[in-house]
């Protein structure tokens, strides 16, 4: 009877479960444990041959100052990519909550970019900078806007965070407007009674009861922004002269187009390392600002 029982739990596992697990390991954990056999080889993608090389690969990778370069600038894109996009998200989500009419439209409205591709959204803002703003600054004097973005090495810096930040920020939105809901209206009822006023409350309720959202929303914002490659392919393709080419951009310059797949890969390694360090530790740090109502 056990052995009939336990044949039916695992039937029933396997029936709702399987699907899952077989993704799983065919889709994410063979894959990956796949690319980091590759990191100690040299693969070449055209004959599909390879020798063992040990650790080399990551040698390389240390010793390719370009990759560093553009480690750097990842970096700094996506501090600002993170920043911008969450305070904008945060205090537009405030403003979606506050009971005015039509902020059902709205939300939806500065949600939609998130379900543009990345392909797409770099085409339409490549046409905006590079046609669209130059010929309302020169009509208007604009200085800012009388050359195209994408071909000066400052501000197609600017321009990919812009994007980027443009394309989360509505997503972004949700999650801070379900961690809106979930602060109590009484307590914020009696934070207006005892004479706080809207920054106060923001920074004394609001802020703290929402830490988890922040938390992932943070967590979200990094690990996605490190990963561009859609939107920097389409917007600016590294340039001009690769002085806005992104790490995963070079990544998969090196593996597919330089025939270096060992290498890329071991960038893609060693990347991954870093989205994983700056993600977790500020997850971590985050966490411990959470309280209970």
């Amino acid at each position: 009877m056990t052995n009939k029982k336990f044949l039916q739990n695992t039937g029933t596992f396997l029936l709702f479960g399987g699907p899952s697990i077989f993704a799983f390991f065919s889709v994410i954990l063979i894959p990956f444990l796949f690319g980091l056999y590759l990191t100690l080889t040299n693969w070449d993608v055209r004959l599909g041959d390879h020798t063992f090389l040990g650790f080399a690969n990551y040698a390389e990778v240390f010793r390719d100052k370009v990759f560093l370069t553009q480690l750097w600038f990842t970096l700094k894109y996506v501090f600002f990519t993170v920043v911008l996009a969450n305070v904008a998200a945060f205090f537009l989500a405030f403003a979606l909550t506050s009971g005015f009419k039509g902020q059902q439209f709205l939300r939806t409205g500065f949600f939609t970019p998130n379900l543009i591709g990345g392909l797409v959204l770099g085409y339409l803002w490549q046409l905006l900078f590079s046609q669209v703003l130059p010929y309302l600054g020169e009509k208007y004097g604009w200085t800012l806007f009388e050359t195209s973005w994408l071909t000066d090495t400052d501000k197609g810096f600017w321009a990919l965070v812009i994007v980027s930040a443009w394309q989360f920020i509505g997503y972004l939105m949700i999650i801070y407007i379900a961690g809106f809901m979930s602060v109590r209206v009484d307590v914020l009822e009696a934070a207006s009674i005892d004479g706080a006023n809207g920054l106060t409350k923001i920074r004394k309720i609001i802020l703290p009861l929402s830490a988890p959202a922040i938390v992932i929303c943070i967590f979200i914002s990094i690990s996605r922004s490190f990963l561009t490659y859609d939107l920097n392919l389409a917007l600016t393709k590294g340039g001009p002269f690769n002085s806005t080419e992104l790490s995963a951009y070079h990544v998969v310059q090196k593996a597919f187009l330089s025939n270096e797949y060992g290498v890329g890969q071991a960038e893609a390694v060693v990347l991954f390392g870093v989205v994983a360090i700056i993600a977790l530790t500020q997850a971590y740090f985050l966490k411990k600002l959470e309280v209970e109502e």
